[in-house]
């Protein structure tokens, strides 16, 4: 597929955000379409980044965007398969069977950044994102596509006790492979929705549809496509470019609302987290950002100004 120019499109967020649709090879769910959104410099560059979403999410961070823009970098993102404006109505939300499905979109928006002269690009990712960007980065070693990757609360574990770790996962994996289209609950609480969204207790407006509080229940291939990804993040996964990994300080359970889920990370295991990144080998810097917010730039405004500051003072050192 030839990318040019005047394929994009103004984008539901205005503001000089374009998009436009990548189409995907067919799957078991029949057809398939990725989104790039971007957003140009405020001056002339050839830095870029690319910006990856997490579980039950799309790109709608305007704020994270202009910042980027601002400080000399075209911003891109994408809206995966099955996610947000990616999303057509035979599918099934969020499913994939395994990451490297989502080889195909993130290969075709490298290339389109790559051919819209951006020679220095960084991979961003969030949560599920910070999973499958460090995976990416780990089988595409020697790319001239991208050179570093940063992952906010990147999803390397399941945030569950060792007995459903241990056991509990990997038999869910394992019927996953014979029973694909078996749905359980994903587990997550509503209470996280809750603290973003700016109609209950947070600040930010988002879709509901593309990222409801009530999250579906997730296939059983989709566990094991998580569970093959958190594997190879757990066994000594080796990358060739730099990789900051970012965290809050601590981990939310609560199970009725309160202040606390404006306070820390209400999905993941923050101890998690650190410990598996420390396992990844090569440059790996790891920053502890205090009371963030599991998305740390939908955190309160002090909090998330320190994730950004932490963010571009860690790429001064080692894209620009």
């Amino acid at each position: 597929m030839k990318l040019t120019e005047g394929q994009y499109s103004l984008d539901i967020l205005g503001n000089d955000f374009q998009q436009i649709t990548l189409a995907l090879e067919s799957d078991y769910e029949g057809e398939v379409v990725a989104t790039i959104i971007r957003k140009k410099s405020l001056v002339k560059s050839s830095k870029a980044v690319l910006y990856i979403h997490g579980f039950n999410d799309y790109f709608f961070q305007s704020e994270m965007a202009n910042l980027f823009t601002s400080k000399g970098f075209n911003f891109y993102a994408l809206d995966l398969r099955k996610y947000g404006r990616s999303f057509l109505s035979h599918q099934k939300l969020n499913n994939v069977r395994s990451l490297e499905e989502y080889d195909e979109e993130i290969d075709k928006a490298l290339r389109l950044i790559h051919l819209e002269k951006n020679s220095r690009v960084v991979l961003l990712g969030h949560s599920t994102g910070g999973l499958i960007v460090t995976n990416y980065a780990a089988r595409y070693l020697n790319s001239s596509l991208f050179h570093c990757v940063i992952c906010n609360s990147p999803f390397y574990e399941f945030n569950l006790n060792s007995f459903e770790r241990n056991i509990g996962i990997p038999i869910l994996s394992f019927l996953g492979k014979y029973m694909p289209n078996k749905k359980i609950s994903s587990g997550l609480s509503k209470f996280y929705g809750y603290s973003l969204h700016k109609d209950m207790y947070g600040e930010w407006s988002y879709n509901l549809n593309w990222k409801p509080h009530q999250i579906p229940k997730v296939s059983l291939s989709f566990i094991r496509a998580i569970h093959n990804g958190h594997k190879n993040i757990q066994n000594h996964l080796k990358l060739d470019v730099p990789l900051l990994v970012m965290h809050s300080d601590k981990t939310i359970y609560e199970k009725k609302w309160t202040e606390n889920f404006m306070h820390g990370d209400a999905v993941l295991n923050v101890q998690h987290i650190e410990y598996y990144a420390k396992k990844i080998k090569g440059d790996v810097t790891t920053y502890t950002i205090n009371n963030g917010m599991h998305d740390l730039f939908l955190s309160e405004l002090a909090v998330r100004r320190l994730a950004f500051k932490t963010l571009f003072d860690w790429l001064k050192t080692k894209i620009d």
